[in-house]
């Protein structure tokens, strides 16, 4: 027999595994769901034993369904009578698709009709609706023309374990919470005696399904208790009978078999109350445990092996903060750092966020968010063995020669200025064609990073060639700053149609913490083409610093907020911080709060910036304004930085004071500043050796800068 299985979209290779595992002949995934054969007992067992699955559906006619009167045809031709007792109940749940019939509700509403139209011709009684708790659930689907018309088993959604008596503002789904512990591998990992944590519990999802899958509890014996789980007249009631009687003798035994600790805790003691009513409802109380405790303040476990799983929030209702994220990734990083992790994340820039590295990334949906799940095994991998480095080639001599050169020029500068990040080399020999940044870390152990862009070869030189070279150039910037392995990000160049490309960045959500002028700053070199702190800006981002005292700060195009944070620490009154990309402000959020600085005057806007800049009516002492050359962003208008700057600086200057002050800046190596477009409204200087810091000094164009003060 050949019957459907649902599921949420993402888990369907899952489910059938599971589905094979309990005994069908075959299952074959398809979207949000699976296609299956096999005998009614595997139907029942999913039904009675699924974790994952949100409907079993038998199906009872498959029919052409070209339009309404076809479906009420085929609908009415089934013999109702052996399906439902006209003194029952009945609810009809639709899924419509195509040009034919185009309302879910009305075809599930013709197809009540054709069930009460029929069970009257034959009896002469009626049954009636109940959408709550019917005797029979009927499923329809009407797509490409045919119609299925199926017996929901389970009687309702199967992720419902019957056990929720209280639950959090967003609470995680069932069967999601069952893919987070399989993808986990919980229960491998609880069989050889390992723990689980929830450290965010909410309501407890998680936690109480750990258990239930401990005790080897079936879901079905929670949800459907004594009573079968539908009463449809075709139910085989003995086989089901056998069936749970089996499922019973087995939680008992499991039950008695749990010894490893199952945990969960919040910072929520609202949360942490209803789960734990959850888990008495449940009836596995005495198998949990819940605590009220900040994720921050997570201890190290005891036990040496287990899964930690998370379901931080990330939806509309519970906004994003990727500070909790990393938060989240450090705690687990310190607390459980050799156990595995699965924690579903709102998308992969807030996976990144944790600052944990991936094993497995999986897609899945939450109702209808789309989700990031990662998986890391182990948390914190073990650092790699040193291993001595092997003595440098030629061209490699050379280059690690350029180094030192560069290392002994800047020193006196370096110190004397107190700068802790900077370029030591930028294509200084023409055949090694790379940019080298080198980044020191703020206290603490005080790491030395390197940050290798290449820069794109000549199309005559093979690729072999200039992979050689990346590598030579590489192994000198180790030796000569005697950096780990890990601690060198290089950006290569790939090329493709359209000519030379970046390939793609690590995923390792690592970051450092690093010290310019009076601030602390926090750069990701691995996972973006930029680290988030753009070192040739480092004299304008020192001048905001020292001009900001008293007065109103506004940052355009803000990207991480490095600028703002100087401007806010050097005694800015208020500072506005704009930027369209979520991400960007999360970060230069983080960048404000490691150095103390917060609230209603320091404010956070995501919005195209010149379109932001024409609609405020605020008035700035100093604007920075530092706009990329090009953009084509799906959420903003494209921008082009030569045809945009008179508009967007015009705008500015409306919201300017006085004696305010606009530096603007941009890296566009062909830009042509209209300096007649501000003839009588603006005094226009450029600045651009001022700004170019002695680093950068071997590539002076690195960008322009001007400065604007009104007239008017």
């Amino acid at each position: 027999m050949k019957y459907f299985v649902s599921c949420a979209k993402g888990l369907e290779y899952l489910l059938v595994d599971e589905l094979q595992a309990l005994g069908a002949t075959r299952a074959t995934a398809t979207v949000a769901g699976a296609n299956v054969e096999g005998e009614a007992e595997s139907a029942y067992r999913a039904v009675l034993w699924s974790r994952l699955a949100s409907r079993v559906l038998w199906p009872l006619a498959e029919f052409d369904c070209p339009d309404e009167d076809a479906l009420y045809a085929g609908a009415a031709a089934i013999d109702w009578p052996l399906h439902l007792d006209a003194d029952g109940t009945l609810a009809v749940d639709a899924h419509v698709s195509g040009s034919a019939i185009t309302h879910a509700r009305f075809a599930a509403q013709r197809v009540k009709d054709a069930v009460v139209d029929g069970l009257r011709a034959e009896t002469g009684r009626r049954p009636s609706v109940d959408t709550e708790a019917p005797d029979l659930r009927l499923n329809l689907v009407v797509r490409k023309g045919r119609a299925i018309l199926s017996v929901d088993l389970g009687g309702g959604p199967l992720h419902r374990r019957g056990w929720r008596v209280a639950q959090g503002e967003a609470p995680l789904k069932e069967n999601l919470a069952a893919a987070l512990l399989l993808r986990g591998d919980w229960p491998r990992v609880h069989a050889a005696g390992g723990a689980l944590l929830d450290p965010m519990c909410g309501s407890g999802t998680l936690v109480i399904e750990a258990a239930a899958m401990a005790a080897d509890l079936a879901p079905g014996l929670l949800r459907h208790g004594d009573e079968e789980p539908t009463r449809w007249q075709g139910f085989q009631r003995a086989l089901w009978t056998r069936l749970r009687e089996d499922a019973l003798a087995r939680a008992a035994a499991g039950r008695a078999a749990v010894t490893t600790p199952i945990a969960g805790s919040d910072r929520d003691p609202e949360a942490v109350d209803a789960a734990r009513r959850n888990a008495q409802a449940a009836g596995l109380a005495e198998l949990v445990r819940f605590e009220v405790r900040d994720v921050a303040e997570l201890p190290a476990q005891d036990a040496p092996r287990g899964v930690v799983v998370c379901n931080p929030p990330y939806d509309a209702r519970l906004a994003a903060d990727p500070a909790l994220y990393r938060t989240l990734g450090q705690a687990l990083a310190r607390a459980v750092p050799a156990w595995r992790a699965s924690i579903l994340c709102g998308d992969g820039e807030l996976a990144f966020a944790t600052g944990l590295r991936a094993k497995k990334r999986y897609t899945v949906f939450n109702g209808a968010l789309e989700c990031t799940l990662i998986v890391c095994d182990p948390v914190r991998p073990p650092e790699r063995e040193a291993r001595a480095p092997a003595p440098l080639g030629e061209g490699a001599q050379m280059v690690a020669n350029r180094l030192r050169k560069s290392l002994r020029a800047g020193k006196a500068w370096r110190v004397r200025e107190g700068v802790t990040c900077w370029r030591a080399y930028d294509a200084d020999l023409p055949e090694y064609a790379a940019a080298v940044d080198i980044y020191t870390e703020d206290g603490g152990e005080a790491r030395v990073f390197a940050h290798v862009q290449e820069y794109a070869a000549p199309a005559e030189i093979p690729e072999e060639t200039t992979r050689r070279r990346l590598g030579e150039l590489v192994a000198a910037v180790r030796e000569v700053f005697a950096i780990p392995h890990g601690q060198v990000a290089i950006k290569t160049r790939q090329r493709g149609r359209g000519g030379a490309k970046y390939g793609r960045m690590d995923q390792r959500g690592e970051t450092l913490v690093v010290r310019e002028g009076a601030v602390r700053l926090k750069v990701n070199p691995f996972d973006y083409l930029d680290t988030g702190l753009f070192l040739d800006h480092r004299p304008l981002r020192l001048r905001i610093g020292v001009e900001a005292a008293g007065r109103r700060v506004l940052n355009l195009f803000a990207y991480t907020g490095t600028a703002t944070v100087h401007a806010a620490v050097g005694g800015a009154k208020t500072t506005t911080t704009v930027d369209l990309s979520g991400t960007y402000l999360g970060w230069a959020a983080e960048n404000l709060a490691l150095n103390g600085v917060g609230g209603p005057m320091h404010q956070l806007v995501q919005a195209d910036a010149q379109a932001w800049l024409e609609a405020d009516r605020g008035r700035y002492d100093l604007v920075f304004i530092d706009p990329p050359t090009f953009s084509n962003s799906a959420r903003a208008a494209d921008f082009d930085v030569q045809a945009a700057h008179v508009p967007l600086l015009k705008a500015a200057l409306a919201r300017l004071s006085p004696d305010g002050v606009i530096l603007f800046s941009n890296n566009f190596r062909r830009f042509r500043f209209d300096q007649a477009a501000f003839a009588g409204l603006a005094e226009v200087r450029e600045i651009s050796a001022d700004t170019i810091p002695p680093d950068f000094a071997r590539n002076p164009r690195i960008h322009r800068a001007w400065e604007l003060r009104r007239l008017v």
